[in-house]
């Protein structure tokens, strides 16, 4: 071999070396703390406001107040996420994206809350618009609950007490059957004036 020939060699040798170390490098398992570390982050994340809206066997899920009001006066909004099948009976659900998420598939509040990648506030408020009534939740859990089965067995009504003389139901719970939700129906009052 000649004295090039011999140092292309050398130098072709020491290239692979580092290359292997390198592959080897980026090829270990993540440690169990920097694998956990984001989902510790996102369940440290809390939402404290949902809306829905059930129509037409389809169920669309809002995290922006604007984008729900402007759904219940139009029956669209500009930017939606669809779920075929997604909903609890095999219904569709689509997430009202506001601008800044139109072209998100992930870090959508409504969406990391309905998979579970997200908690709920304890302070947290969720409506449901659905057969012309309108639902008002002080727990997430509650209003899980009620996409799954469709209704609130544990209720406080106010008939024609909407902002377009809807019905309103309060959902309640074991904890507060017995009361008149005086919280919740200030904190409903408040996002409806």
């Amino acid at each position: 071999m000649t004295l090039n020939k011999l140092s292309r060699a050398a130098l072709l040798a020491a290239f692979s070396v580092v290359l292997v170390a390198c592959a080897k490098d980026t090829m270990k398992p993540e440690t169990a703390s920097t694998a956990e570390k984001p989902m510790a982050e996102a369940q440290e994340a809390m939402i404290s406001e949902l809306y829905e809206a059930h129509h037409d066997g389809r169920i669309y899920v809002f995290y922006d107040r604007g984008l729900y009001e402007g759904f219940k006066k139009t029956g669209h909004t500009a930017y939606m996420m669809a779920r075929i099948g997604g909903g609890p009976k095999g219904e569709t659900v689509k997430f009202a994206l506001t601008g800044k998420d139109k072209k998100k598939r992930e870090g959508i509040p409504s969406v990391d809350l309905f998979d579970g990648k997200l908690k709920a506030s304890d302070s947290f408020y969720g409506e449901v618009y659905a057969e012309g009534r309108i639902y008002v939740f002080g727990s997430y859990a509650e209003m899980e609950n009620f996409r799954k089965i469709g209704e609130a067995p544990l209720r406080y009504t106010e008939i024609g007490a909407g902002p377009k003389g809807e019905t309103v139901v309060y959902v309640l719970n074991g904890s507060n059957k017995k009361k008149k939700p005086v919280e919740m129906i200030e904190a409903f009052k408040k996002m409806n004036s």
